[in-house]
């Protein structure tokens, strides 16, 4: 399945890892020049070679989801430990999410107390490296631009800053997608993702291997950017490259955490929370998780059953087909009969209720960063709304949501991303 960190994808064009110039880097290892590394003391471009310059060709504070019981959706379950047959403690799924979102809000929240508010750390940069950086971050709006056009506009609205930032970590979400979904994911190995990994380590310490890589090198510097949500991205493409079945909704909210909700976690402090929420930190993590859940995973996993069949793949837990009547062999030959459509209902019933959970947060968020992420969430929803109109059809029917529609979505969420905390 893939992340489709683009939120809106051109449908006639194809990226590839090798467009970006970093294919070659995570399975051979990244060799970085020294005019492409940061000072670590003060992560500004240490430029002494100035001539040469970065190539284009590089380019409720109770987390909870809902659960099957047999009378159908309905309530949630809570973070939790639960012991295994060796007596041993295993944390669950979403105790490891829990984990993470507490760890971001506390982050922000000691921003918050030294700063007074959330904003941006003022520019520290050496005579001549402005415009290499202005040229970096150019780039990644480009790429924004031609393969999540609607997400790009809504970005218009957004300070020049956050905006800038927003584009980084976007292309960044798609570079790491790529490896394991794109035209060369044959190629990608363990090894490589363990380098990709090093690489992100290194840009978080001010030194990064290209030119997409020093825009979020300079990111993480002016916003509480915290590095675990990017290395828990990695480890979701792990899971794609040892992983095909989910026993269960607990594994599959785990992966879907990992591929999804950590774009929610990555774009929080940059988007900002509004100076009038009421809302507690903890809880707009906890609406951003569902947000980046919301957006990406449930309605890519749903749309793409037959696509990610074909490859050998299955994302819908194994023991909710098994109570429904269904087994690998009816996806694999792509049968639409009433169990089907029954647990297809299910599954997008569940989807919803993600969605339902992510708006209560958009409104929390900074008035500038609203629009982009009203936009999404109309989008994404109606994807949803496509897998029904195609009479659950998604192994040889696509669910895209029209141009037409997706123009139409522009205005009604910029009329929602006026209204603010109640």
């Amino acid at each position: 399945m893939s992340l489709a960190s683009s939120l809106v994808v051109s449908s006639n064009v194809e990226l590839s890892p090798s467009s970006f110039g970093f294919l070659d880097s995570v399975r051979d290892g990244p060799q970085i020049p020294d005019s492409f590394r940061f000072s670590s003391r003060n992560r500004v471009p240490n430029l002494i070679n100035k001539k040469q310059k970065w190539g284009n060709h590089s380019h409720s504070t109770e987390l909870k989801y809902p659960i099957l019981h047999e009378s159908g959706y309905g309530s949630v379950i809570v973070a939790s430990m639960v012991a295994n047959p060796a007596g041993e403690i295993a944390v669950s799924a979403e105790q490891k999410v829990y984990n993470v979102v507490m760890k971001q809000a506390a982050l922000v929240k000691r921003q918050l107390r030294t700063a007074g508010e959330l904003d941006v750390k003022p520019d520290i940069v050496l005579p001549g490296t402005l415009s290499l950086l202005n040229e970096a971050y150019d780039r990644c709006g480009e790429v924004c631009a031609e393969y999540a056009k609607t997400f790009y506009l809504g970005t218009m609205l957004m300070t020049p800053e956050r905006q800038k930032a927003i584009w980084a970590i976007y292309v960044w979400c798609r570079r790491t997608d790529e490896l394991v979904d794109g035209p060369n994911a044959s190629h990608i190995t363990p090894t490589a993702l363990d380098r990709w990994e090093a690489r992100l380590e290194e840009l978080f310490q001010g030194r990064p291997f290209d030119m997409l890589d020093a825009a979020l090198a300079d990111t993480v510097t002016k916003f509480p950017v915290d590095i675990q949500p990017f290395k828990d991205m990695i480890e979701g493409m792990r899971m794609d490259l040892r992983k095909s079945r989910y026993k269960n909704f607990d594994e599959l909210y785990l992966y879907c955490y990992y591929v999804a909700g950590t774009v929610g976690l990555m774009s929080v402090p940059v988007m900002g929370i509004a100076p009038e929420s009421q809302a507690s930190t903890e809880s707009v993590y906890n609406a951003a998780l569902a947000l980046g859940i919301a957006n990406q995973a449930p309605p890519n996993i749903l749309r793409d059953v037959g696509e990610d069949a074909r490859r050998g793949r299955i994302y819908l837990p194994q023991d909710e087909l098994a109570q429904a009547g269904l087994s690998d062999e009816d996806i694999f030959a792509g049968r639409v009969t009433d169990k089907w459509r029954n647990f297809m209902k299910n599954q997008i019933k569940r989807a919803r209720m993600f969605f339902d959970e992510a708006e209560k947060g958009v409104l929390e968020l900074n008035k500038a960063s609203r629009w982009p992420v009203w936009a999404s969430l109309l989008l994404y929803r109606q994807i949803l709304d496509e897998i029904e109109a195609n009479d659950y059809d998604n192994f040889t029917k696509r669910a895209y949501v029209s141009k037409a529609k997706k123009i139409l979505a522009l205005p009604m969420a910029y009329g929602r991303a006026l209204l603010g905390p109640s």
